[in-house]
């Protein structure tokens, strides 16, 4: 039997014995042809008056990723309804799940060399970084919830030093751990640990900052990042022909570009939308009042509705113009996530990082572009949009002796006078 009559044989659903006008000879068992039936192997499939079986599998991959992705996306607008502190559970959930992947990875390469207290020392700096980076965040952000509580007053005062000393712990733990035979290779899973923090702990505290800033930062460079990759998805799917990148060969320069302009659309109608909303553009801060979280602000400058010529005179909001440029960065830079992401994988011989979504795979499989579109939206947030910030101030100072109070207090003073701001003092 020749390759041709092998192809339709291997990719036809016919059982063994059937024998087609196609075929000079009845067909063997299917398992003994070669696997030649595969889009990525080369080889062009050889369609007869059967439905391909090659076709009926990809089909149902695709309608297993719509269905799924649907259910995340309704999920993620479910989470967003529950307020900040939901989505902050949910990054935390998300990060430690990331983390857990790809540690699994290293410790799956160099299981059989039992290597001491790899794992337990993995999990115990995740705790220690996660620790030193909330607790700033906490005491950054919420300062009057920290002033309200003796014990949270203590651990605030000395938070790095006690970060440094848990860490220094884990340090130390490493060093008694080392094993003669396996020194480089204990010190190469050392220093994967710490990428590995770096990459996944570091991004979400970013991530967790962002939403900080307003519900806002948060929800558009997500939405983006998912849009683009359906609408890459999409158009690579129907008009894909020409190859982008060799590290992900099913990625197409007709993918590339119509995910972009398709992304820039969606941010700016994405933006327009929330920017109305209070609920999604003010900080979150703490009301010690209601003993609870707030997002009750005057809108900030970006999200007041302003006339701009373009040539026409046209109203719309500053943030739009903003989400331009984050929708572009997500759309040309974002996808090196997923390429690094990509190349990672394939060094590792493994298609996905994890089976935690059927036909998705890992959680880091779909936040690879989360993480890089996270960092770019904070420094971008830190550059162009970020100014003082009146309600951190009152809390430093709040945090100051009296005296030092008192003296902050007369120099504000004299200088509101001087700028006739204030009255001059009676004589």
């Amino acid at each position: 039997m020749n390759t041709v009559q092998a192809l339709i044989c291997l990719c036809t659903p016919v059982p063994a014995g059937y024998r087609s006008p196609d075929l000079q000879q009845p067909c063997p068992d299917r398992d003994s042809l070669p696997a030649l039936c595969t889009r990525s192997g080369g080889a062009t499939p050889v369609l007869s008056r059967h439905q391909p079986v090659f076709l009926l599998d990809r089909w149902k991959n695709y309608w297993i990723r719509g269905v799924l992705s649907l259910a995340m996306i309704s999920g993620f607008f479910l989470i967003i309804c529950m307020g900040p502190i939901a989505l902050l559970l949910i990054v935390m959930t998300i990060q430690i799940k990331c983390f857990e992947e790809i540690i699994t990875i290293g410790y799956r390469v160099y299981r059989s060399y039992d290597l001491p207290w790899f794992r337990t020392l993995s999990w115990y700096f995740l705790i220690c970084v996660n620790y030193f980076f909330y607790g700033e965040t906490l005491a950054d952000y919420f300062g009057a919830l920290v002033q309200r509580e003796e014990p949270l007053q203590f651990l605030a005062r000395y938070h790095r030093f006690i970060s440094f000393a848990l860490y220094l712990a884990g340090f130390c733990m490493f060093v008694l751990s080392l094993v003669k035979k396996h020194y480089r290779l204990q010190f190469y899973m050392f220093a994967w640990t710490h990428v590995t923090l770096l990459i996944v702990v570091t991004q979400s505290h970013l991530v967790i900052q962002n939403l900080f800033e307003g519900m806002i930062w948060f929800i558009v460079p997500i939405s983006i990042v998912i849009c683009n990759d359906i609408m890459a998805y999409l158009f690579g799917f129907f008009f894909g022909r020409t190859p982008l990148i060799k590290l992900s060969p099913k990625k197409t320069w007709e993918g590339f570009i119509g995910g972009f302009f398709s992304t820039v659309v969606f941010g700016f109608l994405l933006a327009y939308l929330l920017s109305q909303f209070q609920y999604f553009v003010c900080p979150v801060g703490f009301n010690s009042e209601t003993n609870g979280f707030t997002v009750e602000c005057e809108p900030s400058d970006i999200f007041v509705m302003q006339e701009y010529a373009v040539p026409a005179v046209v109203n719309m909001y500053p943030f739009q113009i903003h989400s331009i440029f984050l929708s572009s960065f997500a759309s040309l830079i974002g996808p090196f996530g997923g390429f690094f992401a990509s190349g990672f994988k394939r060094a590792f011989k493994i298609k996905d990082f994890a089976n935690t979504i059927p036909g998705h795979g890992g959680i880091m499989d779909r936040f690879d572009c989360q993480y890089l579109m996270a960092t770019f939206t904070h420094v971008y947030i830190a550059s162009f949009i970020r100014g003082p910030n009146p309600s951190k101030l009152l809390q430093q100072l709040l945090l100051l002796q009296p005296e030092q109070q008192l003296s902050i207090f007369h120099t504000l003073q004299y200088h509101l006078r001087e700028g006739n701001i204030l009255p001059p003092a009676a004589e």
